[in-house]
């Protein structure tokens, strides 16, 4: 990993999410504490409701959030939602009836709405080198991994000190650290159409290069397989340990533990492994992983059986999801990336969103055997279908030819029309080769002609 962390602003923006990471898993210890101080035992309900409104915001804001912001520049508005999470969080200690922490909650993950994707989208921008940024995309998946570990037993810490209430203190400052690792350093802001483009036109276009663009499609599909096995994994483990296997609260955190050990042990190896193979062979084995062990959970595993299956199944999961950054920046062009990162996020939880409630409701309907089963076989199909959409030959570059033309660029998009020329203006009929992206030039995915 040294290539992207030799580079100073990278350092800064990883330190920078890092903190924001470690404080969002406070603040879920917190929740859940708080939570039961509010509702008791339905405590479980409302943060079943809580998370619904997490994924409802992610799917339905992201976009939206994006679209208003393009001609925003990154660095005050990163700071301004880092500034915003960090007060919402503040006044969560302070509610008294379970209505205020939805609320709350709603306002907190709209701004991560807004935040992550943009952030996501100026990594790519800081390191362009394909090298720097695979080892940038592992490097984040890792601190995602840590934060999963080390989180709960840095609030047991804390707590042992002090009220959870002020668990929500240590994510606000986490924030606040945030916001001055951001405003430290100077980031590059989008540039050309897609900046340019009338409001209507810059929320829908992510969706519409992602779902006109074969890989992604493909892609999306692998992504409805690691929210099968991982809602199985957030959803049930609590219930397949207390509940099947009668063991106590340690062997849930072990579950836990193994599940981000697998996959810490992909985002370390990942970078290496894609020098070999290329990232649909890596992402296409892991939703076949997916599907196989969730097949094996279905037949009950012991304990130390169970253990091995999780760590598999994050080994599984951080095979699909730690290469996508590479695939979304190989698959639009710079000015679109802050746009295509925001349908990633949207659409990808939108997976997730179907996947929460299908695996709690089927797992006490059925029982879990059944329903890992039938996980099973949604990342069966899932991955089956992402063969099918992404071809197996998908060269970057495609030779292709356009007819004749004519159309109009928003004002200000110099990077279109060409120079003398208005953003009015006709195309003559041309066969070239060069790398092959949705855009207002090349609305429809081509083949190679």
């Amino acid at each position: 990993m040294r290539e992207a962390l030799s580079h100073p602003v990278y350092r800064k923006l990883l330190a920078a999410q890092v903190l924001s990471v470690f404080g969002s898993g406070l603040t879920t210890v917190a929740l859940g504490l708080l939570a039961f101080e509010l509702a008791g035992a339905n405590a479980g309900a409302v943060l079943g409701i809580a998370l619904a409104l997490k994924m409802v915001a992610y799917v339905g804001l992201a976009p939206l959030a994006t679209a208003l912001a393009a001609n925003l520049p990154r660095r005050p508005f990163l700071i301004t939602l880092d500034l915003c999470r960090a007060a919402l969080v503040l006044l969560l200690p302070f509610v008294t009836e379970i209505w205020q922490i939805y609320v709350l909650v709603f306002a907190f993950q709209a701004f991560s709405a807004a935040f992550t994707p943009t952030f996501q989208a100026t990594i790519p921008d800081i390191l362009t080198d394909e090298r720097q940024y695979t080892q940038a995309l592992s490097l984040s998946r890792l601190s995602y991994d840590l934060e999963s570990l080390l989180s709960p037993m840095l609030a047991g810490l804390l707590l042992s000190l002090m009220s959870f209430h002020w668990l929500f203190a240590g994510t606000a400052l986490g924030f606040l650290c945030s916001a001055a690792l951001v405003r430290s350093v100077h980031l590059p802001q989008p540039r050309g159409g897609a900046v340019a483009a009338p409001f209507r036109k810059r929320l829908t276009r992510g969706a519409w290069i992602y779902l006109a663009t074969p890989r992604l499609r493909g892609m999306l599909a692998l992504y409805l397989a690691v929210a099968a096995g991982s809602a199985m994994v957030i959803v049930n483990t609590v219930v397949r340990v207390k509940d099947t296997l009668a063991l106590g609260d340690a062997a849930v955190a072990l579950h836990f533990a193994a599940y981000g050990l697998g996959s810490m042990v992909v985002a370390l190896t990942l970078p290496r492994l894609l020098e070999k193979i290329a990232a649909r062979q890596a992402m296409l084995a892991g939703g076949v992983m997916l599907a196989l062990l969730m097949a094996l959970a279905a037949l009950g595993p012991s304990l130390n059986a169970g253990l091995l299956l999780w760590s598999a199944l994050g080994a599984a999961a951080a095979l699909v999801q730690t290469p996508s950054g590479l695939i979304l920046r190989r698959s639009c062009a710079e000015p679109d990336r802050p746009a295509v990162f925001a349908a990633q996020f949207a659409l990808s939880h939108a997976c997730w969103l179907l996947a929460y409630p299908a695996a709690g409701l089927l797992g006490a309907a059925l029982g879990l055997d059944a329903t890992f089963a039938i996980m099973a076989a949604v990342a069966a199909l899932s991955t089956a279908a992402a063969r099918h959409l992404w071809p197996a030959l998908d060269p970057e570059e495609i030779e292709h030819e356009h007819l004749a033309f004519a159309h109009e660029h928003a004002e200000g998009d110099a990077d279109h029309h060409p120079a003398g020329t208005g953003p009015h203006h006709t195309h003559a009929p041309l066969r070239h080769k060069h790398r092959y992206v949705i855009d207002d030039h090349h609305p429809h995915w081509q083949h190679s002609a």
